[in-house]
């Protein structure tokens, strides 16, 4: 048998879109003795998650816990337990995720009424609505800010038009939670997924939720008909048809896990618990509004430096998501060469983009406790020298002045 190494994991600054490095106190916390999933001890921390929780996606709904998963899981066990088969779900679309709203609440047997506009734009709230109105949908599933295209949809008058007009609103807040301001409650967002491994800064592998008693009525319309079907009561194909297709995505199921009821349904992922519960406790010591402001400052020093370089921004500047910055790839730069050189030589990470973007732009995070002063001036630093060696035409020795210029402006904002 080969002899089999010691685990190395190089040192890494991760500017990405996601996943961003990881708070060092979530990965003490993360570190710490594993509790029974009964244990009063460990129900006590799902309680106060819940709470926590709360208090970051700024609502007041009973149910907010998380799905074990990544962004994905909770995406899908949102609409799977939403979705009845042959349900109108409108989806307005304007980069990649909107492409997986699609996708999913098609395999929920759903009627889908798609919406697209350029990538790197996005929706005139009006058009959506107007659209409601016409299609009269159960549910508008939309992403708020696209990682892939770097926007950020309005969702405040969509949300008020949606309640006015009996819709659900569902919203995949995965790149946005934390890092800008979502407000669930005000918005009139009916149904709220976020990630963990985004701007909340933990592991991917949890997926945080939250949703209003209209969703619940549907969850516990669909449970009755489980267990009708149960004890043969109600035997119908179109009862059938209605059930929750998926046992584990069953949030019926889910939040009788999470209530005083503890109904077994899983095995929870308890380090992965510990993670989130420590990580939602930074982002209320930092404050909202200032951890907010924290993604700005820097999201503004990297965008003055990208520019003081002499590259360009793609996408409209006036809905560009706080998070998430793309950059025009200069003609005649290998785009992924630039990358494996950030990677290999600065042990920097940035990424690309996907379809109509793949090879066209650069995207650059700055999130969560990836979000920091010294992040963007290395980054800024390496790009300039590797772009330099690639033979590109740019700007030298401006853009980490230009960005420091912007922390001297403002007063260094520090990760706290």
């Amino acid at each position: 048998m080969n002899h089999i190494g010691h685990l190395h994991i190089p040192a890494r600054t991760i500017m990405t879109p996601g996943p961003v490095e990881v708070d060092p106190r979530v990965l003490k916390a993360m570190s710490s003795s594993i509790l029974g999933q009964f244990d009063p001890q460990f129900t006590a921390i799902m309680n106060d998650t819940m709470g926590l929780l709360r208090k970051v996606l700024q609502t007041n709904n009973h149910w907010a816990f998380p799905i074990d998963g990544t962004s994905r899981a909770g995406i899908e066990a949102m609409l799977c337990s939403v979705i009845e088969e042959g349900d109108g779900v409108l989806i307005p679309s304007f980069g990649r995720f909107g492409g997986l709203l699609t996708e999913i609440s098609e395999r929920c047997g759903a009627r889908v009424h798609s919406l697209v506009c350029e990538w790197g734009e996005v929706f005139d709230p009006e058009i959506i609505i107007k659209e409601i109105k016409k299609v009269k949908p159960k549910v508008v599933a939309m992403v708020h800010g696209d990682t892939s295209t770097g926007r950020m949809q309005p969702l405040k008058e969509i949300g008020y038009a949606c309640r006015e007009l009996d819709v659900l609103l569902i919203v995949d807040a995965v790149a946005t939670v934390a890092g800008t301001d979502v407000k669930t409650d005000e918005w009139m967002i009916d149904g709220l997924i976020t990630g963990t491994q985004k701007c909340l800064s933990v592991p991917s592998g949890m997926a945080p939720i939250t949703y209003n008693d209209r969703i619940e009525t549907i969850l516990m319309q669909r449970k009755s008909i489980e267990k009708g079907l149960a004890t043969q009561t109600q035997l119908s194909m179109n009862n059938f048809d209605r059930r929750i297709r998926s046992n584990y995505f069953d949030l019926s199921q889910l939040q009788d896990y999470w209530s005083p009821a503890r109904l077994n349904h899983h095995t929870e992922a308890t380090s992965m618990l510990y993670g989130l519960y420590e990580g939602l406790r930074i982002i209320l010591e930092e404050g909202l509004q200032q951890r907010f402001e924290r993604h700005r400052v820097n999201e503004r020093a990297l965008v003055v430096g990208i520019e003081a370089m002499g590259l360009s921004l793609f996408g409209n500047p006036n809905f560009k998501l706080p998070t998430v910055t793309c950059i025009n790839i200069p003609e005649g730069v290998n785009g992924d060469a630039v990358r494996t050189m950030l990677l290999e030589d600065f042990g920097i990470e940035i990424a690309s983009s996907f379809g109509p973007l793949h090879g066209k732009i650069w995207r650059v995070g700055t999130m969560g406790y990836s979000c920091q002063q010294r992040n963007v001036l290395l980054t800024l630093g390496a790009l300039e020298a590797v772009l330099l060696h690639h033979g590109a035409n740019i700007h030298k020795g401006e853009a980490v002045q230009a960005a420091l210029d912007v922390y001297k402006n403002v007063g260094r904002v520090h990760v706290k």
